[in-house]
């Protein structure tokens, strides 16, 4: 299952503070995404994140240099959030790419739901004088019993 967003990192002055950037809420789609793929939401065993790519949009000359760090987290209504991805030590010459390292965590209970969000916590380590326009996408593992299997 794929799912793309987008979210903005607003200009700023401050350097070496941590700040959190909000998705808008994503609809999971996942009734369809599993009925499409022959089974239903009580025979999924498990859900992984197997890959998160940030890719900068605009300004189409930034990188993301102006990085240290960032962790990607998940949350839906009435689940506590769970860090799902990240990467300390962003390389200055890393360009408008970023792959994260994703974590192991059984995120099932989160797709079940009708909509989830994600929360990015970034450190910068240089000022940024523009907003920069940032494409997420997430591919996650789904690991399901078939119907009639």
């Amino acid at each position: 299952m794929d799912y793309n967003t987008e979210v903005v990192i607003e200009s700023s002055f401050g350097v070496n503070l941590p700040f959190n950037v909000f998705t808008p809420e994503i609809e999971s789609n996942s009734e369809s995404e599993f009925a499409i793929n022959d089974t239903r939401k009580d025979l999924i065993e498990e859900i992984q994140l197997k890959e998160l790519s940030l890719r900068i949009t605009a300004p189409q000359e930034e990188d993301f240099s102006f990085l240290e760090s960032v962790e990607i987290f998940i949350t839906a209504e009435g689940l506590e959030e769970v860090l799902i991805a990240s990467m300390t030590d962003v390389p200055q010459d890393i360009g408008d790419l970023l792959e994260l390292d994703t974590s192991n965590a059984d995120i099932q209970e989160y797709i079940k739901k009708d909509r989830f969000q994600l929360r990015l916590n970034t450190v910068t380590d240089e000022a940024i004088a523009v907003d920069h326009y940032i494409d997420v996408n997430a591919i996650f593992f789904v690991d399901a019993k078939i119907l009639g299997i």
